[in-house]
């Protein structure tokens, strides 16, 4: 089973991005407050999270607030045009270690992304006075089956 640790992150501000360290990968909602210039996704350690966009190399996978996905500075794949993010939508996504899934208002957009190797973590980034609110779990809308809250990773000595 997928998994999706309480974390509420609330960014208002110009440019911010930040990731957690996870055991497995989640399903997180994403409320937005404030349109601006956003990004949800995942990347790896080795992403420049002060350089945004994100999804620009091979160290993020992230969709961006126009609805496009992107990898390594590549387009993977788009929201439909009339099921853009607006203020106060909710969105969601789910990764499995190998798709990056979108949902809009709990209902699934069908445009998987893939491509990012090795371990990630979820990010989120902000600009352009943006205000996003993250859900790691209590989610609004009920994840998909086999998804669940963020589970940190912990060593037990």
């Amino acid at each position: 089973m997928a998994a999706s640790v309480f974390c509420c992150l609330s960014w208002c501000r110009d440019g911010g991005a930040g990731h957690i360290p996870l055991k497995e990968m989640p399903a997180v909602h994403l409320d937005t407050q404030r349109m601006g210039i956003w990004g949800i996704g995942v990347a790896t350690q080795k992403a420049n999270l002060n350089q945004i966009p994100l999804g620009r190399d091979v160290h993020s996978l992230v969709m961006r607030n126009d609805g496009a996905l992107y990898y390594n500075n590549e387009e993977k794949n788009r929201l439909p045009a009339n099921n853009l993010p607006q203020e106060g939508d909710v969105v969601g996504i789910t990764y499995d270690h190998v798709e990056l899934n979108v949902y809009l208002n709990g209902k699934n957009m069908h445009c998987p992304a893939s491509g990012i190797r090795g371990t990630v973590y979820p990010v989120v980034y902000v600009d352009d006075s943006a205000i996003l609110d993250c859900q790691f779990s209590e989610f609004y809308h009920t994840p998909p089956p086999g998804f669940e809250k963020i589970l940190f990773e912990q060593q037990i000595f």
